[in-house]
């Protein structure tokens, strides 16, 4: 069953009946918590539900389409707050502007159900206010996502991180994206030890990958080559992201296939590094220089490519046009972008932790003729390895024949439209 709190019964017809439901979401760009709030909208609206997102910060010409074409209404409320203070006070400022969007919104408009993600400090104002039905989806706790080297940091992070937890516990309803977060929000928050989360898989909205051409000469041009072998990374300029290790990973190519005396096969690749980028993120910016000059460092500038931001459109004539999707961080929480690959028929390389355990087969470990990708060490050695054995096409096309059915069987967006309507009504 999943987490809820203590609540008065409701009658099936209640459930049944159409909702007025609000997003909370702090940011909405193109992160994987952004396509998430997004499909959940989706998955609402095609159930007959009156959906809208509240947010902070929205940008049109940076953002997942739904939310600037009118499919999805959203409301932008505080985005004058600040996001920090001289560049610290981030999860302060982040309370801040999420409890102003919720009093901005709750005191002007009526709804039945609030959906939160990231920030749960604001689900008291929802309860005070509202009086509305709160789902909370985590992504994974936000306490876990930050250092604390300094006494100054975790005196600041105490009352923050008592905040989290307490506040986490008062949603009706709680959601997570994996069994691997599932574990970690009982290790994490053990006061809430006695609720159930329902684990609700993120998933692809298949209607947005169907019916798309592939264009050769608009695809060669996003991916700055025309080399055959190309290798694709989605994600965001984060460090948490470890991008550096798709570069290493690539080095560690080139002299697999020298010392393998096959030197000539180098020509033929080339690695896309495509992710979200927010110039007004100091970590964006600094990171993706750093990338920059790592790439020169090690040499292989001529086989790279950076892309900052990019539409939907562009990440699917990426996805077409690659290889393979090379997918880098550590115990990540799930990660959309393996799913979206593997959709498209891409296998996937990925380290052997977090969310890619639940969504890759891997052919470590099965025959490739039921793998979906190559699951390995984060070290890039090992990501080297996996990417040479990807230059072997009968290999390639082993993996990729399994994709797509591997995702449509365990990851519809109707399964996860059911999930999300169960989470509704329990």
């Amino acid at each position: 069953m999943p987490s809820k709190a203590p609540s008065n019964t409701q009658s099936p017809q209640r459930h049944k009946e159409k909702k007025k439901i609000v997003f909370f979401h702090p940011d909405l760009g193109i992160g994987g918590a952004e396509r998430l709030v997004v499909d959940a909208a989706l998955a609402y609206q095609s159930r007959g539900h009156n959906v809208t997102i509240a947010t902070a910060h929205h940008e049109p010409h940076r953002c997942f389409s739904e939310t600037a074409d009118g499919t999805i209404d959203v409301i932008v409320r505080g985005d004058w707050l600040p996001r920090s203070c001289m560049g610290r006070l981030h999860a302060f400022f982040a309370y801040l502007r999420m409890i102003y969007l919720v009093i901005a919104v709750s005191l002007t408009t009526s709804y039945d159900v609030a959906f939160v993600d990231q920030v749960a400090a604001c689900i008291p104002f929802v309860h005070l206010i509202a009086k509305a039905k709160v789902l909370f989806y985590c992504h994974f706790p936000d306490m876990l996502l930050t250092q604390r080297k300094t006494l100054l940091k975790r005196l600041y992070r105490a009352p923050i991180d008592y905040v989290e937890e307490t506040t986490t516990g008062m949603a009706d309803v709680i959601m997570v994206n994996s069994m691997f977060t599932r574990q970690t929000f009982f290790q994490t928050f053990t006061s809430l030890r006695s609720r159930d989360p329902l684990v609700v898989y993120p998933s692809l909205n298949f209607s947005s990958f169907d019916g798309q051409s592939f264009s050769t000469s608009a695809a060669n041009k996003l991916a700055g080559t025309m080399r055959p072998r190309v290798f694709l990374s989605i994600n965001r300029y984060e460090r948490k992201k470890n991008l550096s290790l798709a570069l290493d990973a690539l080095a560690a190519l080139r002299d697999e296939l020298r010392s393998a005396d096959r030197a000539r096969e180098w020509n033929d690749v080339h690695l896309v590094l495509a992710g979200g980028y927010d110039p007004r993120l100091q970590e964006n910016v600094a990171y993706f220089d750093e990338l920059k000059a790592r790439a020169t460092t090690l040499d292989i500038q001529d086989h790279v490519t950076f892309i900052r931001s990019f539409s939907d459109a562009d990440k699917v004539q990426l996805l077409l046009r690659c290889t393979c999707l090379v997918y880098t961080p550590d115990r990540e929480h799930f990660g959309i972008t393996p799913l979206e690959a593997m959709y498209m028929g891409r296998p996937v390389i990925a380290v052997n932790s977090g969310g890619p355990v639940e969504t890759v087969v891997s052919a470590s470990t099965h025959e490739p003729k039921d793998s979906t990708g190559i699951l390995c060490q984060q070290t890039s050695a090992e990501f080297g390895k996996a990417m040479l054995k990807m230059l072997d096409e009968s290999f390639v096309r082993q993996l990729s024949s399994n994709c797509k059915q591997h995702v449509v069987s365990k990851f519809s967006f109707a399964s996860f439209t059911q999930r999300l309507t169960r989470a509704l009504n329990a």
